[in-house]
């Protein structure tokens, strides 16, 4: 059988691992709308494992882990684009940045956090760090850093305190 990843659809998983619609209903109640014949034949066929997590308000790893288990498979520690079987930090977090933002702060001063990542990103070289902390994890910022080609890791410090780190690609800059 495949790997379960974020991007395996729900149709894909009910269709190829028996007692899958139980499996998914007793993770998240959330999912009793797949005994609904015509979401099961529509909206299955698009929705991703990553988005039936947002749809069942729940973290996507955790969701991909319990699924994963589910079938014997090992779980993964996904970091969002950094994955790692044995659970290391990626090398390259453990430089020191070259600048460090206070999401928390820009916010509450009604500047963006993203404008001001972009802004520091754009004038530091190759394979050089921008961290940015913050009380909650920062998705839509780490989506539209990774859709742009960086590298991003996010590490939950504690409760309410993440770390995200973003290297420049080293790529030539126009």
């Amino acid at each position: 059988m495949k790997e379960i990843t974020l991007e395996t659809t729900i149709a894909d998983l009910l269709n190829n691992y028996k007692g899958m619609k139980d499996t998914l209903i007793s993770i998240n109640p959330k999912f009793k709308k797949l005994n609904n014949p015509v979401l099961r034949r529509t909206l299955a066929k698009l929705a991703t494992v990553k988005q039936a997590a947002i749809i069942g308000g729940m973290d996507s790893v955790e969701l991909l882990n319990k699924l994963r288990v589910s079938v014997g498979q090992k779980p993964l520690n996904l970091e969002n684009n950094e994955i790692s079987i044995d659970g290391k930090t990626p090398d390259w977090t453990k430089k020191l940045p070259k600048a460090s933002i206070n999401a928390n702060e820009l916010l509450d001063k009604g500047e963006n956090p993203l404008a001001v990542a972009h802004k520091i990103l754009k004038n530091l070289d190759d394979n050089e760090i921008v961290e940015i902390v913050s009380d909650f994890r920062p998705e839509p910022l780490i989506a539209e850093f990774i859709e742009k080609g960086y590298r991003v890791y996010t590490k939950e410090l504690s409760k309410d305190s993440f770390s995200t780190k973003i290297i420049t690609p080293a790529l030539k800059k126009a």
